[in-house]
């Protein structure tokens, strides 16, 4: 891969094959951790610099090489369910980071799934532990072969059916990016603020988490107070007070609120702000529109 250095190889080799021992240091859970914090953080901070060239002005964050997009049940669905290769490149309006933003899959009917890292690094973690998706080549086969013991091939039906249930759960889905893992998206976690390092990383002050371009919005002659929607937002967003009020600065649109609402009182809707969505099938058909414009202008020319 052009740009893809030694280092890249081997920092994306190390993350792939040691991943519970990668997550649970990198989040302090390890024993380890507390010894060789100085070291973590050396390493942290080299590895960014890594990625910042001397001519480039604006300088990769730590956030940038590592992180994840909110998604809506909706479009965490759509992932799981492509049948073609695809290959979206730079899509800095869906994936606000200037590393690892590109959706390439490959035999994307290829699906693994692994115990959650973030989980297994906790004393009493979440339950149940495999819902972590690996989606497509070369990584799902990667996993299986060098996680056998925690990981497992599934089909996409049943990817849709532990999305739906961690959707249940509580649990907001985001499809992940890493600089390491080829500059592009891989997994899809499903995530607590119990255990994800990303979701207590985002509350701490390090945006690792991308909006997923909706915000949720409240119909104030719906809402009975039941307070529901204010107990599970993972993002502290909704709070009631006569009625259910929604800060949309905080809301990252994961939509867990409207699943949960049984009154029907909130919608997701677009915000302009927030980004654009990560839903695959019309990123594919603006990708394919945008081809073929290009086409017709070359034979017209």
């Amino acid at each position: 891969m052009k740009g893809f250095s030694f280092f890249d190889r081997l920092h994306g080799y190390f993350y792939a094959r040691w991943t519970y021992f990668y997550i649970a240091l990198g989040s302090g859970e390890h024993p380890l951790a507390k010894r060789l914090k100085p070291l973590v953080a050396w390493i942290g901070n080299w590895l960014v610099s890594k990625a910042n060239a001397p001519d480039q002005p604006n300088q990769i964050k730590f956030e940038d090489t590592y992180h994840g997009k909110v998604l809506p049940l909706a479009a965490a669905t759509q992932l799981v369910s492509v049948n073609e290769d695809i290959n979206l490149g730079d899509l800095e309006q869906v994936i606000p980071y200037q590393k690892a933003r590109e959706i390439i899959l490959k035999n994307p009917d290829h699906i693994a799934v692994i115990d959650c890292p973030c989980r297994s690094a906790r004393e009493y973690p979440c339950l149940p532990m495999d819902v972590c998706l690996i989606v497509g080549e070369p990584f799902a086969s990667f996993v299986i072969e060098h996680q056998p013991k925690r990981s497992r091939w599934i089909t996409s039906r049943q990817a849709q059916q532990i999305l739906e249930e961690e959707d249940q759960r509580g649990h907001v889905h985001h499809a992940f990016f890493k600089d390491a893992m080829l500059g592009r998206f891989y997994a899809i976690c499903n995530c607590c603020t119990c255990c994800c390092a990303a979701l207590q990383a985002q509350r701490n002050g390090t945006p690792m988490l991308a909006s997923s371009g909706y915000v949720a919005r409240m119909d104030e002659g719906l809402c009975i107070s039941c307070g529901q929607c204010e107990q599970v937002c993972l993002f502290d967003a909704i709070h009631v007070n006569v009625i259910a009020e929604v800060d949309e600065v905080k809301c990252m649109g994961c939509g867990l609120c409207v699943n949960q609402c049984q009154p029907g009182a909130i919608q997701l809707v677009r915000m302009e702000s927030k980004g654009k969505p990560l839903e695959i099938r019309e990123l594919i058909e603006t990708y394919i529109n945008s081809e073929a414009e290009k086409l017709s202008l070359h034979d017209n020319s």
